[in-house]
C-alpha cells in the first residue's frame, strides 16, 4: 500500500478514537524522549484501551509498512522508547488494572501500564510485595520493566524481573495474541517468556504480564557505613559477600554524589567521606539480628568512621533517602547528566572505580557514582552543562570509555537499563558477528522483522546516540530514575 500518513492517522483514530492520537508537532514534543539523553519525533502516538485495539493498531500499521514503538512510563535510560525511522509510538498508559492476584499462589496478573510500586502497595494488605524495585519504581510500569528486564537494589538476593515474570499475553507483529509462558510458576517447552523479557520491545507487545510476589520479610535492618576511601568501601563490599553472608542490598555513594545530597538531604556525613555503603538484610528476625552484627562488624574492621543501622520503618526510609534521591539531588552540581549502565564483577570494584576517576580527571568531565556495589551493577553519572560548546559530545565520549572499560574488566554493557540506541554500537565488545547474528534471528522466528521498535540493540552502522541531541532532553532534579 502506498503510504498515506493523513489515512493512517484516521484510521488509528477510528480505532483509539480521536483523543487517544497525537500528531501535531506540538502534542508530539512530549514523546521525542526518554530518560535517556537521544531525542526523535514519532510520526504519531496511538493510546489504545484493551487488546483488541492493540491488535488492530499492529495489523493497520503493518498493513501501512509503518514500524510501532512500545512506551510505558518513558523512564528507560538508554532510549528504548525512542522513535526512529518514522515510526508510531504506541503508548500503554491506559493499560494499569490490577487484573487477579491469588494470595494462597502468591501471584497477580496485571496490565502492563501498572506502576511498579503500586502494586506492591495493591498486594500490601495480604502481606504481600513485588520484589523488583528499580528507583524509578514510583513512575516505571511493570511492562517497561518486562520490556528491559530492569533490576534495582534488591536485585543483588532476589533477582531481576525475569525472575518474578511467569508469562506475559503478547501482541505479535501479525496482530495474533499469544500467551508466552503462563499465569502458573511452571510451563512445558521452550522458555519464549525468557526470551521475550529483556528484548526491549522488538518482539511483540505484552497486553498482560503473570508475576509472582512474595511474603513480606518478618525483619528487615538498614545500615549505613561511612569511609574515607573509596577503597575500603569496594573491600567491604567484597568482604560482605565472601563472608558468605547475601544482604538484600548493597548500594554505594561517592563523594561527588555526597556533595550533591549534603545540600538536600543533610544525613550529616563526616567531612572527610569519600564513600557510603548502604546495606539492607531481611528475613527472620534471629537471621536479620545475626547477620546485621555480622556486616558491622565487618564494616568496623574495614575503618568506617560513621555506622548507622535500624529496623524501624520511618528511621529506614530517611537512611535510604540519599540514594532514593541523589540523581534528583545532582542539579546542586550541573544542569545535565548521562547515566551509564555497566557490569563488573565484584572483584574488579576497586580497580575499575580508580580508572572511572581517573578517566574523569583525564577528559576533564565530573563524574558521580551512585550504584548497586553488591551485584557490580556501575551507574557513573557524567554531569554535564548542554550550553557548553562540545560538552555532550565530550560526556558521549566519556561514557564509550567507562563501557570499554566495565567488557575489559570482565563485566557486561548493561545490567538492567538496555541496550537501545545508547550501547548498540558498542555490541561489538562482547559478542562477535556469529553471536549478533544468532540474537538476531530472534526477530524472524517471532515474525516481527523490523515492525517493532526499529533500529535498536543491534549495531546499524549508523551514529544515533546522541546525533539527535538538541536543548534540554533532560534535566536534573525532575525524575527518580537509575
Amino acid at each position: 500500500m502506498t503510504f498515506d500518513r493523513r489515512r493512517l492517522i484516521s484510521e488509528l483514530e477510528s480505532i483509539a478514537g480521536p483523543e487517544f492520537v497525537a500528531w501535531k508537532p506540538e502534542d508530539l514534543l512530549v514523546y521525542e524522549y526518554d530518560g535517556s539523553i537521544d531525542r526523535a519525533t514519532p510520526l504519531a502516538v496511538v493510546v489504545p484501551a484493551d487488546v483488541d485495539q492493540v491488535s488492530a493498531i499492529v495489523r493497520l500499521c503493518r498493513q501501512y509498512e509503518v514500524a510501532l514503538v512500545p512506551r510505558g512510563a518513558g523512564t528507560g535510560l538508554s532510549g528504548g522508547a525512542i522513535a526512529l525511522d518514522d515510526s508510531v509510538q504506541i503508548v500503554m498508559s491506559r493499560f494499569r488494572r490490577i487484573i487477579s492476584v491469588d494470595v494462597d499462589n502468591m501471584t497477580a496478573v496485571v496490565e502492563p501500564g501498572v506502576v511498579n510500586a503500586d502494586l506492591s502497595a495493591h498486594v500490601a494488605r495480604w502481606g504481600l510485595y513485588y520484589v523488583p524495585d528499580p528507583s524509578s519504581q514510583r513512575a516505571c510500569t511493570i511492562g517497561g520493566n518486562v520490556a528491559e528486564n530492569a533490576g534495582g537494589p534488591h536485585c543483588l538476593a532476589y533477582g531481576v524481573t525475569t525472575n518474578h515474570v511467569m508469562g506475559m499475553e503478547v501482541v505479535l507483529a501479525n496482530g495474533n495474541v499469544v500467551w508466552l509462558g503462563g499465569e502458573t510458576r511452571e510451563t512445558a517447552g521452550y522458555d519464549l517468556r525468557g526470551a521475550f523479557i529483556g528484548s526491549e520491545g522488538t518482539l511483540g507487545i505484552a497486553t498482560r504480564v503473570a508475576v509472582r510476589l512474595q511474603r513480606l520479610p518478618e525483619a528487615v535492618q538498614t545500615m549505613v557505613a561511612t569511609f574515607r576511601s573509596l577503597d575500603q568501601a569496594t573491600q567491604t563490599v567484597s568482604d560482605i559477600i565472601a563472608s558468605g553472608v547475601l544482604p538484600a542490598a548493597i548500594e554505594m555513594i561517592d563523594k561527588v554524589t555526597i556533595a550533591a545530597v549534603e545540600p538536600y538531604y543533610h544525613p550529616g556525613y563526616p567531612p572527610d567521606a569519600e564513600a557510603v555503603l548502604l546495606v539492607e538484610v531481611d528475613g527472620l528476625r534471629e537471621t536479620v539480628k545475626e547477620e546485621s552484627a555480622h556486616i558491622e562488624g565487618i564494616c568496623r574492621r574495614n575503618g568506617t568512621s560513621d555506622f548507622r543501622s535500624s529496623d524501624d520503618p520511618v528511621r529506614r526510609a530517611e537512611l535510604w533517602a540519599t540514594r532514593k534521591g541523589a540523581i534528583g539531588a545532582f542539579g546542586n552540581l550541573r544542569p545535565n547528566y548521562y547515566l551509564v549502565d555497566g557490569v563488573v564483577p565484584r572483584t574488579k570494584l576497586r580497580d575499575v572505580m580508580r580508572k572511572i576517576s581517573n578517566l574523569g580527571a583525564e577528559l576533564d568531565v565530573l563524574i558521580a557514582n551512585v550504584f548497586h556495589a553488591g551485584d557490580g551493577n556501575l551507574h557513573p553519572c557524567i554531569l554535564f552543562d548542554e550550553r557548553e560548546p562540545g560538552a555532550v559530545e565530550k560526556t558521549i565520549a566519556a561514557g564509550e570509555k567507562i563501557l570499554e572499560l566495565c567488557v575489559e574488566a570482565g563485566g557486561a554493557l548493561s545490567g538492567e537499563h538496555g541496550i537501545g540506541i545508547e550501547k548498540q554500537a558498542y555490541m561489538g565488545l562482547m559478542y562477535n558477528p556469529d553471536d549478533l547474528a544468532a540474537m538476531a534471528r530472534l526477530k524472524p522466528a517471532f515474525g516481527a522483522g523490523e515492525c517493532f521498535n526499529p533500529s535498536k540493540i543491534f549495531p546499524t552502522g549508523r551514529d544515533l546516540h546522541g546525533a539527535a541531541y538538541r536543548g534540554p532532553i533532560r534535566r536534573t532534579g525532575t525524575a527518580e530514575v537509575v
